[in-house]
């Protein structure tokens, strides 16, 4: 029966977890029983997002244009949703902050990028110790 899906592999087994460490920064691994895991990637990923709002990074939103605009607005805004929580939070009690020129907040704005983008890293782990690919 090699066509059947096993329950690893099975969207059923590995989705809830995902989702959850995606909503949630370090939930999936603490669902999984991977404390340590799941404290240290929702500390990671708060810090960074935490750092780009103190330096008043701009939130992106997804603007279409030409292909070099669609790529950042579009990725950026991708980037920032994959915070969870902690986007959503932000935009819920009004975060607004107007893109300007200045190193601080430029570096502010790649922070809070990047807390998403380390989210996704996150996901991939709890994916793969949920599917076995992965202790």
């Amino acid at each position: 029966m090699a066509d059947k899906i096993s329950s690893e592999t099975a969207p059923g087994g590995w989705a809830p977890a995902v989702l959850l460490a995606w909503f949630v920064p370090g939930a999936g691994h603490l669902l999984l029983k991977r404390p340590g895991r799941g404290g240290l990637i929702a500390a990671c990923v708060a810090a960074m997002f935490l750092l780009g709002l103190m330096m008043r990074g701009a939130l992106f939103s997804p603007q279409t244009g030409d292909l070099l605009t669609t790529v950042i607005y579009v990725g950026g805004f991708l980037g920032n949703v994959m915070s969870g929580i902690l986007y959503f939070l932000t935009v819920w009690l009004g975060y607004s902050q107007p893109d300007m020129a200045g190193h601080v907040h430029d570096y502010g704005t790649k922070f809070l990028v990047a807390a998403g983008l380390l989210n996704i890293l996150g996901m991939v782990d709890v994916y793969e110790i949920a599917t076995r690919q992965k202790e």
